[in-house]
Protein backbone atom coordinates (compact mmCIF):
# COMPACT_ATOMS: atom_id res chain seq x y z
CA UNK A 1 0.00 0.00 0.00
CA UNK A 2 1.15 3.50 -0.85
CA UNK A 3 0.86 6.44 1.52
CA UNK A 4 1.59 9.98 0.37
CA UNK A 5 2.62 12.21 3.30
CA UNK A 6 2.46 15.98 2.93
CA UNK A 7 3.86 18.02 5.83
CA UNK A 8 2.34 21.45 5.22
CA UNK A 9 4.32 24.60 4.43
CA UNK A 10 7.78 24.66 2.91
CA UNK A 11 10.14 25.86 5.69
CA UNK A 12 12.15 27.92 3.20
CA UNK A 13 9.06 29.65 1.80
CA UNK A 14 6.26 29.78 4.38
CA UNK A 15 6.58 29.11 8.09
CA UNK A 16 2.86 28.47 8.52
CA UNK A 17 1.56 29.27 11.99
CA UNK A 18 4.08 30.46 14.56
CA UNK A 19 4.27 30.41 18.33
CA UNK A 20 5.76 33.87 18.68
CA UNK A 21 6.55 33.43 22.39
CA UNK A 22 8.89 30.52 21.68
CA UNK A 23 9.76 31.03 18.01
CA UNK A 24 8.39 27.62 16.99
CA UNK A 25 7.22 27.36 13.37
CA UNK A 26 4.54 25.05 12.02
CA UNK A 27 6.65 24.15 8.97
CA UNK A 28 9.44 22.83 11.20
CA UNK A 29 7.15 20.86 13.52
CA UNK A 30 5.27 19.15 10.69
CA UNK A 31 8.52 18.43 8.84
CA UNK A 32 9.69 16.50 11.89
CA UNK A 33 6.27 14.84 12.29
CA UNK A 34 6.32 13.83 8.61
CA UNK A 35 9.74 12.24 8.94
CA UNK A 36 8.62 10.29 12.01
CA UNK A 37 5.43 9.18 10.25
CA UNK A 38 7.38 8.13 7.17
CA UNK A 39 9.70 6.01 9.33
CA UNK A 40 6.81 4.38 11.20
CA UNK A 41 4.97 3.58 7.98
CA UNK A 42 8.04 2.16 6.24
CA UNK A 43 8.77 -0.02 9.26
CA UNK A 44 5.19 -1.32 8.98
CA UNK A 45 5.79 -2.24 5.34
CA UNK A 46 4.12 0.66 3.54
CA UNK A 47 5.54 2.49 0.54
CA UNK A 48 5.79 6.16 1.41
CA UNK A 49 6.37 9.30 -0.58
CA UNK A 50 6.86 12.52 1.37
CA UNK A 51 6.65 16.00 -0.11
CA UNK A 52 6.71 19.27 1.81
CA UNK A 53 5.93 22.13 -0.54
CA UNK A 54 3.88 25.30 -0.75
CA UNK A 55 3.10 24.45 -4.39
CA UNK A 56 -0.22 22.70 -3.78
CA UNK A 57 -0.62 21.84 -7.47
CA UNK A 58 2.73 20.03 -7.33
CA UNK A 59 1.71 18.18 -4.15
CA UNK A 60 -1.62 17.04 -5.60
CA UNK A 61 -0.07 16.10 -8.95
CA UNK A 62 2.70 14.12 -7.25
CA UNK A 63 0.20 12.19 -5.09
CA UNK A 64 -2.14 11.50 -8.01
CA UNK A 65 0.66 10.52 -10.44
CA UNK A 66 2.29 8.24 -7.88
CA UNK A 67 -1.07 6.47 -7.55
CA UNK A 68 -1.05 6.73 -3.77
CA UNK A 69 -3.70 4.70 -1.96
CA UNK A 70 -4.17 7.47 0.61
CA UNK A 71 -3.02 11.05 1.18
CA UNK A 72 -2.14 12.48 4.61
CA UNK A 73 -1.35 16.16 5.14
CA UNK A 74 0.07 17.31 8.48
CA UNK A 75 -0.47 20.78 9.96
CA UNK A 76 -0.60 22.70 13.22
CA UNK A 77 -3.56 24.89 14.04
CA UNK A 78 -3.59 28.45 15.41
CA UNK A 79 -6.29 30.71 16.84
CA UNK A 80 -6.62 34.49 17.15
CA UNK A 81 -6.82 34.44 20.96
CA UNK A 82 -4.26 31.62 21.51
CA UNK A 83 -6.76 29.82 23.77
CA UNK A 84 -7.97 27.06 21.44
CA UNK A 85 -6.57 23.57 21.99
CA UNK A 86 -6.80 20.09 20.58
CA UNK A 87 -6.50 17.85 17.56
CA UNK A 88 -8.83 17.55 14.60
CA UNK A 89 -8.76 15.52 11.43
CA UNK A 90 -10.30 16.94 8.27
CA UNK A 91 -11.54 15.01 5.25
CA UNK A 92 -13.27 15.72 1.95
CA UNK A 93 -15.77 12.86 1.64
CA UNK A 94 -16.38 9.11 1.44
CA UNK A 95 -13.44 6.93 2.41
CA UNK A 96 -11.61 10.03 3.63
CA UNK A 97 -14.05 10.09 6.51
CA UNK A 98 -13.34 6.45 7.35
CA UNK A 99 -9.60 7.14 7.24
CA UNK A 100 -9.97 10.33 9.28
CA UNK A 101 -12.04 8.64 11.96
CA UNK A 102 -9.48 5.84 12.33
CA UNK A 103 -6.61 8.32 12.61
CA UNK A 104 -8.44 10.63 15.04
CA UNK A 105 -9.43 7.69 17.26
CA UNK A 106 -5.85 6.43 17.43
CA UNK A 107 -4.47 9.87 18.21
CA UNK A 108 -6.91 10.25 21.09
CA UNK A 109 -5.88 6.84 22.45
CA UNK A 110 -2.14 7.57 22.32
CA UNK A 111 -1.71 11.33 22.80
CA UNK A 112 -2.96 13.48 25.73
CA UNK A 113 -4.82 15.93 23.51
CA UNK A 114 -8.31 17.36 23.30
CA UNK A 115 -10.72 15.89 20.76
CA UNK A 116 -11.88 18.52 18.26
CA UNK A 117 -13.38 15.79 16.08
CA UNK A 118 -13.22 14.51 12.56
CA UNK A 119 -14.76 17.10 10.23
CA UNK A 120 -15.72 17.35 6.59
CA UNK A 121 -13.98 20.23 4.77
CA UNK A 122 -14.98 20.68 1.15
CA UNK A 123 -12.84 23.75 0.57
CA UNK A 124 -9.36 22.41 1.25
CA UNK A 125 -7.49 22.15 -2.04
CA UNK A 126 -5.32 19.13 -1.24
CA UNK A 127 -8.33 17.17 -0.02
CA UNK A 128 -10.65 17.89 -2.92
CA UNK A 129 -8.05 17.64 -5.71
CA UNK A 130 -6.48 14.31 -4.75
CA UNK A 131 -8.13 11.25 -6.27
CA UNK A 132 -7.55 8.95 -3.30
CA UNK A 133 -8.98 9.09 0.25
CA UNK A 134 -7.33 12.12 1.83
CA UNK A 135 -7.09 13.68 5.28
CA UNK A 136 -5.49 16.73 6.84
CA UNK A 137 -4.48 16.31 10.47
CA UNK A 138 -4.31 19.46 12.58
CA UNK A 139 -2.00 18.03 15.25
CA UNK A 140 -2.47 20.76 17.88
CA UNK A 141 -2.58 24.54 18.31
CA UNK A 142 1.01 25.68 17.98
CA UNK A 143 0.20 29.12 19.43
CA UNK A 144 -1.21 27.66 22.67
CA UNK A 145 1.46 26.97 25.30
CA UNK A 146 -0.19 23.77 26.57
CA UNK A 147 -0.61 22.38 23.06
CA UNK A 148 2.93 23.41 22.13
CA UNK A 149 4.17 21.34 25.06
CA UNK A 150 2.23 18.34 23.71
CA UNK A 151 3.74 18.89 20.26
CA UNK A 152 7.24 19.08 21.70
CA UNK A 153 6.88 16.03 23.96
CA UNK A 154 4.50 13.80 22.02
CA UNK A 155 5.48 14.15 18.35
CA UNK A 156 6.62 10.51 18.11
CA UNK A 157 3.32 9.47 19.71
CA UNK A 158 1.40 11.54 17.15
CA UNK A 159 3.29 9.85 14.30
CA UNK A 160 2.77 6.40 15.79
CA UNK A 161 -0.94 7.06 16.30
CA UNK A 162 -1.39 8.30 12.73
CA UNK A 163 0.45 5.22 11.43
CA UNK A 164 -1.76 2.98 13.61
CA UNK A 165 -4.87 4.72 12.27
CA UNK A 166 -3.68 4.21 8.71
CA UNK A 167 -3.03 0.55 9.41
CA UNK A 168 -6.49 0.20 10.97
CA UNK A 169 -8.04 1.87 7.93
CA UNK A 170 -6.33 -0.47 5.46
CA UNK A 171 -7.36 -3.52 7.50
CA UNK A 172 -10.96 -2.26 7.58
CA UNK A 173 -10.99 -1.60 3.82
CA UNK A 174 -9.59 -5.08 3.14
CA UNK A 175 -12.22 -6.60 5.45
CA UNK A 176 -15.02 -4.62 3.78
CA UNK A 177 -13.93 -5.93 0.36
CA UNK A 178 -14.39 -9.58 1.34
Amino acid sequence: MRVFVNPGHDPAVDSGAINSDYGVREADVVKQAGALLELDLKQAGYEVQLLQSDDLDAVVTAANNWLADIFVSLHCNASPNHNARGTETLYYSGQGRVLGEAVQKNILEKVPTIDRGCKERQGLYVLRRTVMPAILVELAFIDNTDDLEILENELPAFAGAIAAGIDEYFKQVAYDRR
